[in-house]
């Protein structure tokens, strides 16, 4: 009999998040709800408040404040508004577990919180550790906080390694679908639509992380996050495209032995291992079936058609605040082109033009951090305009 873990969902109006409730809804008897927060989804965060009846919500614009409160007020349950109000309620001495499932930068500082106040993180947010991934790793080995990945090439890796934590790396592969454009050369990206770049062949996923894996941004962004989880070096990390998502991310280790961890895409998968980590639990998720998949393949990634991988190990290599600047340079880009502001191409070129104009900070402060993307974004727009 499993004792019950309290969780806290940051950002549970979102694709990883509107699944998490549907994974401790399939298991009351493990999990229950401290807190739900939401960016401006109010409508969304109040039905879910009425169903699982968290201790607390927030709901980070303050502009939906009073309608929040004024919907969950009869059944108690308490109700923050703001930034500072996020990063506070992750530090709840109710909470067990903090799933981080914040689209963004916006992840960093609850991630902080939580990790100051002793809580174990089931990290969605990548851009956490791209951002400031030895900040990060630091106070969770501090604090001895474990941080368990729910993305699912990095759940794919940590499953490998679970008996093997004293056996070192070789190297790690982590696998992409290649996205909706896997085959396209640049000439065939200069008209792409939104419509057509939110068309992932194999994932459901917020606009985000879909317009990231469109441009392989995704990967890099991964590439950086694996560094920093599996305490490896640049050239240990390798990306292969494998278009049927089946294989989720491989581990070499010294001997030349590989392990792999397959599986259908469905994020609740790892979302459920991260939550209930270490026990697997009964799940009636569908089912892997070789018969329907006779053919595995892997190809190289094309890094000169979609250059954001290349930019990403770039920015890795030079270390310092340079995987923050590209962080930034890239949201802004995504969000340009989500409001059709620049053209598909455009969004590398942003970045790139960030990377080269960006002051190098070697060795950044949060405050570093917090500044670096600041002036990036502005910097970005004015590259824009």
């Amino acid at each position: 009999m499993y004792s019950k873990k309290r969780i806290a969902i940051l950002g549970s109006t979102g694709s990883i998040g509107t699944q998490a409730l549907q994974v401790i809804a399939a298991h009351p008897h493990v999990f229950e709800v401290e807190v739900l927060t939401a960016q401006r989804n109010a409508d969304l965060l109040i039905e879910q408040a009425r169903q699982v009846k968290p201790n607390a919500v927030v709901i980070a614009d303050d502009a939906h404040y009073e309608k929040v409160k004024a919907a969950l007020l009869p059944l108690d349950i308490k109700v923050y508004a703001g930034e500072n109000a996020l990063a506070s309620v992750a530090q709840m001495d109710t909470i067990d577990l903090v799933l981080t499932a914040l689209v963004g930068y916006s992840g960093l500082k609850p991630t902080i919180k939580a990790i100051e106040a002793g809580k174990n993180i089931a990290l969605a947010n990548k851009e956490t550790l791209v951002v400031a991934g030895e900040l990060i790793t630091s106070l969770a080995a501090e604090k001895g906080v474990n941080i368990y990945p729910v993305d699912s090439e990095h759940s794919a890796i940590f499953q490998c390694l679970v008996g093997e934590f004293h056996n070192p790396i070789e190297k790690i592969i982590l696998t992409a679908s290649g996205g909706p454009f896997r085959g396209k050369k640049k000439n065939d990206l200069v008209h792409v639509t939104k419509a057509q770049a939110l068309k992932h062949p194999n994932w459901t996923m917020g606009a985000k992380v879909t317009i990231d894996s469109a441009t392989l941004m995704n990967k890099g962004l991964e590439v950086i996050e694996a560094k920093w989880l599996f305490k490896l070096k640049p050239h240990q990390v390798e990306v292969v495209v494998h278009p049927q998502s089946i294989i989720h991310s491989l581990v070499q280790f010294e001997d030349g032995s590989i392990k792999a961890q397959l599986g259908l895409p469905d994020m609740r998968l790892p979302i459920q291992f991260a939550l209930a980590y270490p026990n697997r639990i009964k799940s009636e998720f569908p089912r892997f079936d070789f018969a329907h998949y006779p053919a595995l393949t892997f190809e190289k990634p094309d890094t000169e058609t979609f250059r954001n991988l290349a930019l990403a190990f770039e920015a890795l290599g030079r270390g310092g605040n340079m995987p923050c600047v590209l962080n930034a340079a890239n949201e802004i880009a995504v969000n340009e082109f989500l409001n059709e502001k620049i053209g598909f191409l455009q969004m590398s070129d942003l970045v790139e033009r960030c990377l080269s104009k960006m002051n190098y900070i070697a060795s950044p402060s949060y405050e570093d951090y917090v500044n670096t993307d600041k002036e990036t974004r502005i910097r970005a727009k004015e590259l824009i305009n």
